[in-house]
């Protein structure tokens, strides 16, 4: 996210806000109200619908019905904006924040503090950057943050290889039920492009097959009397 961030008031005027926008080099600006609170955003697709709706000599087409003009022909930001907006906070996570960019069309979510106050924008460029973390961070990340904090997942039994961000888990968990939580947590982690599961439970509980104490005469009995899958012979 990019803080402190560039905001406007309701009455803050169309050419104010072009020059803001140029100054700053951004592509939106939150409309807030005295006390920081966001009312909506002001964006470049929302000034172009003013520009679009000028009147152009040289043009066969009639201006479309787009202009947003207050008492007296002004034009402000509470005339511009988009509203409500679509907010976050620090918590949110950057995958739940890309799905309310796509939900709702929007290229940027201001960031709310505890009272409800714009302190920070968050753009579709700064959720991209999170692509470009390390490998290595991004794997102490997984072994230390997520298998480590998964009551009954040893870090030392599961293999994690991440390369370009693609994370590759082998190895064993102790319940099957807990291999879709690895994958979804690891998922989760910031920088992941994609998890190939390769994990297997040890449904042995330590002792794959075959690893049990030896059978002893009386077993091998009972195997007898249970029979095989050979034909019995004829005769």
């Amino acid at each position: 996210m990019t803080s402190p961030v560039v905001r406007v008031a309701p009455e803050t005027g169309f050419r104010e806000i072009v020059a803001l926008l140029t100054e700053y080099d951004i592509t939106g600006v939150p409309v807030v109200d005295g006390e920081g609170r966001p009312l909506g955003i002001v964006s470049e697709a929302d000034l172009l619908l003013t520009l679009a709706a000028q009147e152009d000599q040289g043009s066969l087409l009639p201006p479309p019905d787009l202009s947003r003009t207050g008492p007296g022909g002004a034009v402000t930001a509470a005339d511009l904006m988009t509203g409500p907006a679509v907010c976050v906070t620090p918590e949110t996570s950057v995958v739940a924040a890309a799905r309310l960019m796509s939900r709702h069309g929007v290229k940027r979510l201001p960031v709310l503090d505890e009272e409800g106050r714009v302190f920070a924008m968050v753009s579709r460029g700064d959720l991209l950057r999170v692509f470009l973390r390390e490998d290595r961070v991004i794997r102490r990340e997984i072994v230390e943050e997520v298998l480590g904090r998964i009551e009954g997942v040893s870090p030392a039994q599961v293999g994690v290889e991440v390369d370009q961000g693609r994370v590759v888990l082998s190895g064993t968990v102790p319940e099957p039920h807990l291999v879709p939580i690895v994958l979804n947590l690891c998922r989760s982690v910031d920088g992941v492009v994609s998890v190939t599961d390769r994990l297997s439970a040890d449904t042995f509980g330590g002792e794959g097959p075959g690893e049990g104490p030896p059978a002893g005469p009386e077993d091998a009995r009972d195997g007898d009397a249970r029979g095989s899958d050979a034909p019995a012979p004829i005769g």
